[in-house]
């Protein structure tokens, strides 16, 4: 007697697909929204880590501290990530006009 009642339904009643996840963003996200990954986010924005959720960020621009990773892997360790260096740009040791042991800081700097 199930089925003869799920044929009076009719399939009508039953759902086509799955909605949507309420918390997925329809627009690209802005500045401090919530992102899984970059494309996520606006044109200038990268998606990163911010304590142990993603958030976009502004992709770093000439003159700004970039952080330059030694070994393949550690950019998911950081509690803090920076967005990568606007294209044209690479991430390099500052030039110091001072003593060999000047700041260690990289930054986005011209090609």
């Amino acid at each position: 007697h199930g089925a003869a009642e799920l044929d009076e339904i009719g399939t009508d009643a039953l759902p086509r697909r799955t909605p949507a996840p309420a918390w997925l963003p329809t627009a690209k996200g802005e500045e401090g929204d919530f992102c899984l990954r970059s494309s996520d986010c606006a044109a200038g924005l990268c998606c990163a880590r911010h304590f142990w959720s993603k958030i976009c960020k502004p992709v770093l621009r000439e003159g700004q501290v970039c952080t330059r990773h030694r070994r393949k892997g550690t950019h998911g360790l950081e509690i803090f990530q920076r967005c990568q260096c606007a294209e044209g740009l690479a991430c390099r040791l500052q030039r110091e006009h001072g003593p060999t042991d000047a700041s260690r800081l990289h930054t986005c700097q011209r090609h």
